[in-house]
C-alpha cells in the first residue's frame, strides 16, 4: 500500500476529520488509484486538514500535483496523482455525494492502511532476534572441575 497515502490518512485523523472513506477506484479510473473523502466541521477545519495533509506528505518527499478550492474551503481537492484527497464541508459533502458517484470503487478501512504502513510491533512475550536468552543461576555459576 502507498506509504504517502498512509501518511495523508494519519494527518487527516490527527486533525479530527469526520466520515473518512477510502475508495480504491483503480479498477474504474485511469487517472488515480484512490479517493479519500473526509469532512471538516468548519471552513477553518477544512483548511487545517488540507494543510496537515500537504505538510506531512511534502515532508516525506511526495508533493501534490494540484490543489483546488482551498480559498473557499467548501471542497478542497488535493491531487497526489496516485491518490486524491477530498476535504468537504458537511453541506458540500451531502450535495456532491462522491460516495454515490464512485460507488463502484472498493471501500477500504482507513485504519488498515495506516496500520499497514507502521512497523510491526513485537507481541508481548515474543523474543527479539537480537535478544539474548535469560541466564539462569545454573548456567551462570560454573562449577570447578574436579
Amino acid at each position: 500500500m502507498n506509504k504517502a497515502l498512509a501518511v495523508a490518512l494519519q494527518a487527516i485523523e490527527d486533525k479530527k476529520a469526520h466520515d473518512v472513506i477510502v475508495l480504491d477506484i483503480s479498477a474504474v479510473s485511469s487517472f488515480t488509484d484512490y479517493f479519500v473523502l473526509c469532512t471538516g466541521t468548519s471552513s477553518r477545519q477544512v483548511q487545517a486538514i488540507a494543510d496537515a495533509v500537504e505538510e506531512k506528505t511534502t515532508a516525506m518527499g511526495n508533493k501534490r500535483a494540484h490543489t483546488e478550492g482551498y480559498a473557499n474551503a467548501e471542497w478542497v481537492l488535493l491531487d497526489f496523482l496516485d491518490f486524491v484527497i477530498h476535504v468537504f464541508s458537511p453541506t458540500a459533502r451531502a450535495f456532491y455525494s462522491l460516495e454515490r458517484l464512485w460507488r463502484d470503487g472498493r471501500r477500504i478501512e482507513p485504519e488498515s492502511i495506516i496500520q499497514g504502513a507502521r512497523p510491526a510491533r513485537a507481541k508481548a512475550g515474543a523474543k527479539s532476534a537480537s535478544a539474548k536468552p535469560p541466564v539462569s543461576r545454573k548456567t551462570a555459576i560454573k562449577k570447578p572441575k574436579a
